[in-house]
């Protein structure tokens, strides 16, 4: 591919136009997050003006890839147990998600999968903030979104070329566009002041070892992605299971016995999670 090309898709996806705006509410969340006289209940209150928003949050919080024992009825509930950045990043997500919702249930349900085995990982390993990686794993293939909205012409020739090479949808992106979805969702990540333990997971989610500050959030992502799409939990047109990073499994240091406990746990939450998606797709079946 040449230069000129490449470069008219990076501009493009630099500047994507069709993804939904950030709302407005997140600049005045984020103001409110750096004074220190906020309390979480103020913050919640401005949440709770968007009832659309406010339901969707806490439909997030509740769902099975978060797990907490108990049922989180008030948004300052959710912001003291799962803290500001993963709530400004859940409230990003739900503007991202109606479009992952209608258009590619598959995908969605990948991403909640994968975030199930993100937490999951993260507390067995007892990474401080597990909540922060799981939301990292909702959003890791936010770049696939972009792809499919900004460049729809590429994005069909991608899939094509998948069927037709029988290769994966990761390496079509970069022989169609010179780069991948991972790289724009690590742009997307950036562009919306996420903080860099969500950024650089996603950035880096098919190539570890290129993480420099969140090793471990990545290699987490990065094999949960793989083991998820390994079980053929909403793979897509795409059947093709990525590479594990042999630095990644290293990193993770999991015996065959964790592997085994992983799944069984993971297996179990999924069919909350698929009870979930479910309900999503009623919604959408009604409204449309």
């Amino acid at each position: 591919m040449d230069d000129t090309k490449r470069s008219h898709f990076r501009k493009a996806l630099r500047e994507v136009k069709n993804l939904p705006t950030l709302p407005g509410i997140i600049a005045k969340l984020t103001k409110m997050a750096e004074d220190p006289d906020i309390t979480t209940e103020q913050m919640g209150k401005v949440i709770s003006k968007d009832h659309v928003l406010a339901a969707k949050l806490l439909k997030l919080v509740n769902s099975a890839f978060y797990g907490f024992p108990q049922k989180i009825s008030s948004l300052n509930s959710a912001l003291i147990l799962l803290g500001f950045n993963v709530v400004k990043s859940l409230i990003i997500s739900s503007s991202i998600f109606e479009l992952m919702e209608s258009q590619d249930i598959e995908l969605w349900e990948h991403s909640l999968g994968c975030a199930v085995v993100c937490n999951v990982l993260a507390k067995r390993l007892d990474v401080s903030d597990p909540e922060e990686i799981s939301t990292a794993g909702l959003i890791h293939d936010i770049g696939k979104v972009a792809i499919k909205m900004e460049l729809r012409k590429e994005f069909e020739s991608i899939g094509e070329m998948v069927h037709d090479k029988q290769i994966s949808r990761l390496l079509a992106e970069r022989e169609m566009l010179g780069l991948d979805h991972a790289e724009v969702g690590g742009w997307l990540a950036k562009s919306w002041n996420l903080p860099p333990k969500l950024v650089e997971p996603i950035a880096c989610h098919h190539n570890p070892q290129n993480a420099k500050d969140e090793k471990i959030a990545t290699a987490i992502i990065h094999f949960s992605d793989i083991l998820i799409r390994g079980l053929g939990y909403g793979h897509g047109d795409d059947v093709w299971v990525p590479p594990l990073s042999k630095s990644a499994w290293e990193l993770l240091g999991l015996s065959a016995e964790d592997l085994d406990e992983i799944l069984d746990e993971v297996e179990e939450k999924l069919w909350d999670v698929k009870g979930f998606s479910l309900d999503i797709q009623s919604e959408l079946e009604k409204n449309s």
